[in-house]
């Protein structure tokens, strides 16, 4: 028994391409409307236009401009009427590579979209949810939240970050009845991986150790609409030929 999101709204950040736009199709195709929140201009508007007007509303932002997140709750109501439904914590950067080699100045930008972004989008939108006492959030993790991967020490322990976080708030909202949820994936065919070297690209697109993001956006849909009583914590998805 599910129930269903018809009606219902959820804002999204890092929603113009991805996992994040994917996730926006999904909802849109299950009768939601969406709020899709993005730094990038140019793709707001080329998947605004792929949406429909009258399913959509898109909010042009820099989450790593910490004034302009603290007012993201205001900007998101002034569009939809004061509704909001869930929030999908969603962009994030990736960098892999040989630790000893790595750029601190890299680390540092992906460490606060990773973590400290997606901290503070959540506190913004988090009155409006314990207020009216019904809710979701999500959160993209990964699977190397929760199984260390060698080839990514940083990105790694990023997403071990959010992991706790998502654990611990969602004990923290069950008197709110906001329920608090991650999706953890495995390798995804979006923007993050264009670090990967070129040669593990092309035998994982090879090998069949990648997924699209329409697989991912189906299992937060899936999350979403269970019975407000059930909340899954993590959600992981792994190609069959992943090893972990």
């Amino acid at each position: 028994m599910t129930t269903s999101l018809n009606g219902k709204v959820y804002a999204i950040t890092g929603a113009a391409s991805g996992i994040g736009f994917a996730c926006a199709k999904e909802l849109v195709s299950e009768g939601a409307q969406v709020v899709l929140i993005d730094r990038s201009k140019a793709l707001l508007e080329q998947a605004s236009a792929e949406l429909g007007s009258e399913h959509r509303f898109c909010i042009e932002k820099d989450l790593l401009d910490n004034e302009a997140v603290d007012h993201l709750l205001a900007d998101i109501l002034s569009l939809t009427g004061g509704r909001l439904d869930g929030f999908h914590a969603n962009a994030g950067a990736y960098v892999g590579g040989v630790f000893a080699e790595g750029n601190p100045n890299q680390w540092d930008t992906m460490l606060n979209l990773n973590i400290n972004s997606v901290f503070r989008s959540v506190r913004a939108v988090l009155p409006h949810l314990i207020e009216q006492k019904s809710g979701d959030i999500i959160v993209t993790s990964s699977i190397a939240g929760l199984v260390p991967v060698v080839w990514e020490p940083i990105y790694t322990a990023s997403k071990h970050a959010i992991q706790a976080f998502v654990h611990t708030l969602r004990r923290q909202l069950i008197p709110h009845s906001v329920r608090v949820g991650a999706i953890a994936p495995g390798p995804v065919v979006t923007s993050l991986l264009d670090d990967w070297p070129k040669e593990k690209l092309e035998d994982a697109l090879a090998n069949g150790s990648l997924m699209q993001p329409e697989v991912v956006a189906s299992s937060v849909a899936f999350m979403l609409k269970q019975p407000a009583g059930v909340t899954i914590r993590d959600l992981v998805l792994l190609p069959n030929s992943v090893d972990l």
